[in-house]
């Protein structure tokens, strides 16, 4: 274990590093850090450092940069996430509370998460696994055909045109849709299959062929629709980031969405905020880069994740503070929709 010292001493070359982009010497912590000790006792402290693998001498400089193993230190004894400032806190209240429906909420997360960190923002879709049916609409679109909207708790809303193979009136559109709302209200999406395939007993026998041209449509709905789906933006801030090599891996991964759900779902529950750096992330191409991330949702249980992803140099108070403020805030607007 380090010492308080060494510690102030390795918090001080993450955050010089992270802010030059220069490797970090002692001449420059003595300037730039009151740490209260002499020149020789901060090069011990960096040799010390060194030593244990916290940091590590670029062949082409005599400074310092931290590594995965040092900024995960770093990260482990933050004080405090940074907090946001109340006209940021302001501003993404405003941004997120103009949103109009999920689509809206989902891309409005990710420009602000790119804007705020300056690093690549992911956001996945409320899973319709999590999900439970809210409301069910049957509109009249003509004599056989009626447009089925089904909305969840998350906020998604799902439109289907259904065929009919008779004629149906108003009255008996109003009782199907009594029907369904009364079986279907609260159900998780997984429930949904069971308790559709119970409804024809409740309808009237006149009316269940039709009904059975509804009901086959909302489970073919949750069959087409059970992809989980992810979202990413700012990807132009990896031009600004230091991957050397390896940008081309980076881009090639974050148009798998397969990797970007992964890379999320490894992150806790709600509230959760996790931060992967550098080798911790298991996906190939994606080792030169931290991920920060943390579940959202409208209850106790999160729905999805959000977060960004950077290189490891990068401003991790600032990131875990935008996250976790962006996570809260999005899951208060789906609360109250």
């Amino acid at each position: 274990m380090l010492d308080d010292r060494k510690l102030a001493v390795l918090r001080a070359i993450v955050e010089d590093y992270v802010s030059t982009n220069e490797p970090v010497g002692s001449k420059s912590l003595v300037d730039r850090h009151n740490l209260d000790v002499s020149p020789a006792t901060i090069r011990n402290d960096m040799a010390a450092l060194e030593e244990q693998g916290f940091i590590v001498q670029p062949h082409t400089s005599a400074g310092r940069v931290p590594t995965d193993k040092g900024y995960r230190l770093f990260v482990d004894r933050l004080s405090a996430v940074r907090p946001l400032s109340g006209a940021e806190r302001r501003a993404i209240e405003t941004f997120l509370a103009g949103a109009y429906d999920l689509d809206d909420v989902v891309m409005r997360t990710v420009r602000l998460l790119a804007q705020l960190t300056r690093q690549v923002a992911v956001v996945q879709y409320p899973s319709l696994i999590r999900s439970a049916v809210r409301h069910i609409e049957l509109v009249p679109l003509a004599d056989r055909r009626l447009l089925l909207v089904l909305i969840t708790d998350t906020g998604r809303v799902e439109q289907r045109t259904v065929d009919l193979p008779g004629m149906i009136d108003d009255e008996s559109i109003t009782q199907l849709r009594a029907v369904l709302n009364a079986c279907l209200d609260g159900r998780r999406l997984t429930e949904v299959a069971s308790v559709v395939a119970e409804l024809p007993e409740r309808v009237m026998p006149d009316e269940r062929a039709n009904a059975a041209a509804v009901f086959s449509v909302i489970l073919e709905s949750l069959v087409e629709r059970r992809e989980e789906r992810v979202v990413v933006g700012g990807a132009a801030n990896l031009t600004a980031a230091d991957f050397a090599q390896g940008l081309h891996d980076v881009l090639e991964a974050l148009e798998e969405q397969v990797v970007l759900i992964r890379l999320l779902g490894e992150s806790g529950g709600q509230e959760s905020l996790t931060v992967r750096i550098g080798s911790e992330n298991e996906v190939q191409g994606l080792q030169s880069t931290s991920v920060v991330a943390s579940g959202y949702g409208a209850g106790d249980q999160a729905l999805a994740k959000l977060g960004v992803l950077g290189p490891t140099r990068m401003d991790y108070p600032t990131a875990m503070g935008a996250v976790r403020a962006v996570a809260r805030y999005v899951g208060q607007i789906l609360a109250e929709s």
